[in-house]
């Protein structure tokens, strides 16, 4: 095992049509209004930026993100990252017409009748590039990741609130 190497994997779903998600997830501008942990947004170009992340740990990353695929149709968003990590990031919005669970594992019933929420499949590969977290990557692995799934459980909630707060205004 590299313990520089994270492999995420993760499923929102979200009582809120798939475009109005998409939309969402594509104003990376908007991302401080609704997901605590992303500071600021920098934007650097027409489809790049960097932004600043600081979850529990007591470390800020600065991540710069540069768009690789933007695609409505497929639901899809991808990013290469450089930076603090380095790698990959995507997210994959679609209709969730069964409705179900309010996030993986939570409560069902989280959705209006009909199912008209969204399902989004988040996926990652990234590694280090702050050379202090690439020393500490073996004995704090765990916290590490740990780390990320309280980020990416505050960035659902966030998102919800968010969506719902667009649809109720």
């Amino acid at each position: 095992m590299d313990p520089n190497h994270y492999r995420f994997r993760g499923v929102w779903r979200l009582a809120a049509p798939a475009t109005a998600v998409y939309a969402a997830l594509e104003d990376v501008r908007s991302y401080p209004l609704w997901w605590p942990e992303i500071r600021e947004v920098r934007p650097t170009g027409e489809d790049s930026g960097d932004v600043v992340v600081r979850a529990l740990l007591p470390y800020r990353l600065v991540i710069g993100l540069a768009a690789k695929r933007r695609d409505p149709a497929a639901g899809v968003l991808e990013v290469a990252m450089r930076g603090d990590l380095a790698g990959w990031s995507r997210f994959t919005v679609t209709p969730d017409l069964a409705g179900g669970a309010g996030e993986a594992g939570g409560p069902r019933g989280a959705f209006a009748p009909g199912g008209a929420g969204s399902r989004v499949l988040f996926e990652e590969e990234t590694r280090p590039g702050k050379p202090l977290l690439r020393r500490l990557a073996l004995p704090l692995h765990p916290l590490f990741r740990a780390n990320h799934a309280v980020m990416m459980r505050r960035g659902r909630r966030g998102l919800a609130a968010y969506l719902a707060g667009a649809a109720a205004g």
